[in-house]
């Protein structure tokens, strides 16, 4: 009991700190936090919602199981030095990817490519992709996919 009440505090004030947080510059009027706080949506909160998207995760939302699905990430050199990438591995033999390029050089990108069959699947799915750099710093860079995978009919 003891627990879930401090979870829930820290909850509370961490939600709090973020409604005044500024986001990329621009700040996040107050209005937009009472109207989260009550479930409701506006053009700021939807302009706040647009700005959290994490380029390094893909949700495909409802899938037919069995089926084949594909998704690009962007990986891009935001170093001074050249990036290798050494190795790439998946959380799951359902899941395979490949970069176009093995070495960056500073601000080049290249292409992840991720395939995930979803064959065998059932519910919410989430599978993550490796890529193992020569950079200390960026060891290892994690992409995340998730699908919820319904039956066939």
């Amino acid at each position: 009991m003891r627990k879930g009440v401090i979870l829930f505090l820290l909850g509370f004030f961490i939600f709090q700190f973020a409604c005044t947080k500024v986001h990329t510059g621009l700040s996040v009027k107050a209005g937009y936090c009472a109207e989260a706080r009550a479930g409701l949506s506006t053009k700021a909160g939807q302009y706040a919602e647009k700005e959290k998207v994490d380029p390094n995760q893909w949700d495909f939302g409802k899938v037919r199981q069995g089926a084949v699905l594909k998704h690009d990430f962007i990986l891009k050199n935001e170093t001074n030095d050249i990036l290798g990438i050494n190795n790439i591995h998946t959380s799951c033999g359902c899941t395979v990817s490949q970069a176009d390029k093995k070495s960056l050089l500073p601000q080049e990108s290249t292409t992840i490519k991720v395939t995930f069959n979803s064959q065998g699947y059932l519910g919410p799915v989430t599978q993550f992709v490796y890529v193992h750099t020569d950079n200390t710093d960026l060891a290892i860079i994690k992409f995340i996919i998730k699908a919820q995978v319904v039956k066939e009919d």
